[in-house]
């Protein structure tokens, strides 16, 4: 089998859900860390595997994936026994249902290049963080009304599904911002529970920072 290789940036939620998704199926891996801030992710080389110059990208089984819920419903449709996408169709629409409500309607509008393009076009000296605060904290009041009163202990059932993989990241940058999470009880009791897995562990941003250059 080829060597499994992650070009990741440690603070990004894309990257941070594909962690989390190879960790949970014991994929063994190598990363290659994508410096954002540095620019990494325009140079030619990062370029040719990623056209769209983000993270992350996956090299696996002889193919270059890209976009983070594709490459975790690819590896999701290799091993059904995961549960990351349940076997019934209703309930994977659920599951995709919750998980596309962060990465397509809260993730896109609070990238860092949205907000730095923000930041160009103001004067108000906090207008990152308004923004930030504003759309992180009305579309987690959404999802966590999505979620509901339903059983489970994750977002759906029992075991940990794409849904968990999006919301745990998107917690992360929510106190990472400062939004008061108080009122969104059942997304903040399925991150806490998450945090308990070491899979989830072993993906989290402060585990895998890079160290720093001497």
């Amino acid at each position: 089998m080829n060597e499994v290789v992650l070009y990741d940036y440690w603070r990004s939620s894309a990257s941070y859900r594909v962690r989390i998704a190879l960790n949970l199926l014991g994929i063994d891996y190598k990363t290659v860390s994508i410096d954002l801030l540095g620019g990494d992710h325009k140079k030619p080389d990062y370029l040719a595997l990623n056209p769209q110059g983000l993270v992350p990208t996956l090299l696996i089984d002889g193919r270059t994936l890209t976009q983070s819920l594709a490459i975790i419903e690819y590896l999701a449709e290799l091993r059904p026994e995961s549960g990351l996408l349940p076997l019934d169709g209703g309930d994977r629409q659920k599951v995709r249902a919750l998980a596309y409500a962060v990465a397509m309607d809260i993730h896109p509008i609070c990238n860092m290049h949205v907000v730095a393009h923000l930041v160009t076009v103001t004067d108000g000296a906090d207008a990152r963080e308004a923004w930030m605060k504003h759309f992180i904290a009305g579309g987690l009041s959404a999802l966590d009304a999505m979620i509901g009163t339903s059983g489970g202990k994750f977002s759906f059932g029992d075991v940990p599904t794409l849904a968990d993989l999006c919301l745990v990241p998107q917690v992360y940058n929510a106190r990472r911002w400062g939004v008061d999470l108080g009122d969104f009880t059942r997304v903040v009791d399925i991150d806490a529970t998450c945090a308990k897995l070491p899979a989830f562990q072993a993906a989290h941003p402060d585990r895998v920072r890079p160290m720093p250059t001497p």
